[in-house]
This record gives C-alpha cells, structure tokens and sequence, in this order.
C-alpha cells in the first residue's frame, strides 16, 4: 500500500464511522436516535482508533491536513509530500462522507430539517460568532497538536493499540471542547463531507453554508502550527 492510498483508506475510515455515528444519532428513524454527545464523541473516538492503526505503519496516519502542516512546519515531515497527503485527506473525506450517504439514505429522507441533514457532513456553530467559533476550533487543534507531539511511543509495540493515546486525546477534547462548533480539528474531515453534501441528491437539503466553511479550514491550521512552534521551544 502506497502512502497516498493509506491516508485516502484512513480517512475514509475515519469519516465513515464519525459521520455514521452522527447520522444515527440526528437522523430520524435510527436505532441510535436521540443517542447524545456522548454517543457522537465515543464514535469519533474510534473512528480515529480505526483510521490510525489501519495507516499508521504506512502513512503515519496524517489523517488530517493540520496534522501534516504542524509537522511539516517543524521539519518533521517533508513539504514536498504535503500536496499528496492534502490530496489523498480530501479525496478520503469525500468518500468517506459518501458511503455514510449511501447507509443512511433513507434515513436522509426521512429527516425533514435541512441543518439536521447538513450535521451529518460537517460542522456548524452553536451559537454563529464567526471570531468565537474560529477561536475554539484554534484552541481545539492547538491543544490536539500540542498533545499529539507529547506522545511518546513504547518501546514495545502493543499493536493496534498503539493507536488508543490519539484516540483517547479526540475522545477528551469532543467531550471538552467540542460543544460550541462540534470541534472540526481537522479541515479535510469538515470540508470534503461539506463537498458531498452539496453535490450529493439529497432530499431537502438546503445549502452547504459555505459561509462559515473557513472556520474549522482557517482554525485548525492555524491552532496546529501555532502548536508545532511551541512544542519546538519548549
């Protein structure tokens, strides 16, 4: 498997199961209705398990454009293979959001509310201040990245579960920090699936509000960065 094709498979995998756990639990007529944020954040929480153990050893599981720029910018990865791993994010993202479609379709019809729909793809506000909701998407993929680089790996592997730490840190960040924009922390995963929702023949769907889609792209690179600077000169 080619790193290109590890990314593309990882975060499919990642959008498939975080999208899912969304759709089943806002969409109408699912087992998993009404389920909460707990539901939604224990999902994420594998979804990234999965996506991780499934590339790391190929990719290194990027999995997220902010990941690979923090990295980058602190000369951990080569920038001449950023456009291939950005590339490769999305191209995942938008398959990912697309078999999620496919699953839940009637459920999608089902569902009469556009915003609900929209959920499922990507992030929207709690309450629309455009610098606030910029700021905690900052601050989630800062303490996210910041995290990440403090991981140090054992010196016997564990497998699979090499990959619980991240998994965990996804897991303590939705549960904190995720309830004023539904902590995006990663441009690919919000803005492919907000590609397919406005292509997608969904029912009833209203917009994509693109309006507010350079949040969790701007913030997120921005708080990783930012991140990866600190780490170096700590």
């Amino acid at each position: 498997m080619s790193p290109f094709i590890a990314e593309l498979t990882g975060t499919a995998l990642l959008i498939i199961l975080g999208d899912g756990v969304v759709a089943n639990v806002i969409l109408h007529k699912t087992k998993g209705n009404n389920g909460g944020l707990i539901s939604i954040t224990f999902g994420w929480a594998i979804a990234v398990f999965v996506g991780v153990y499934a590339t790391a050893s190929v990719s290194g599981a990027h999995l997220n454009p902010a990941v690979t720029l923090a990295l980058a910018s602190i000369g951990k990865f080569d920038w001449a293979l950023v456009p291939m791993y950005l590339l490769a994010q999305l191209s995942g993202a938008m398959l990912g959001a697309l078999i999620v479609w496919l699953a839940y379709r009637q459920h999608f019809n089902a569902t009469e509310d556009a915003a609900t729909k929209l959920g499922v793809f990507c992030t929207s506000p709690s309450i629309n201040s455009p610098f606030d909701n910029f700021l905690s998407e900052f601050i989630g993929t800062f303490v996210f990245i910041l995290a990440i680089l403090f991981i140090t790996k054992s010196q016997h592997s564990l497998g699979a579960l090499d990959a619980l730490p991240v998994a965990l840190l996804v897991l303590g960040i939705g549960l904190s920090l995720g309830g004023p924009t539904g902590y995006a922390i990663n441009p690919a995963r919000d803005l492919g699936p907000r590609i397919m929702h406005a292509i997608l023949p969904i029912k009833n769907k209203g917009g994509s509000d693109w309006k507010y889609s350079w949040v969790p792209i701007v913030g997120p690179l921005l708080g990783a960065v930012l991140a990866a600077m600190v780490w170096q000169h700590l």
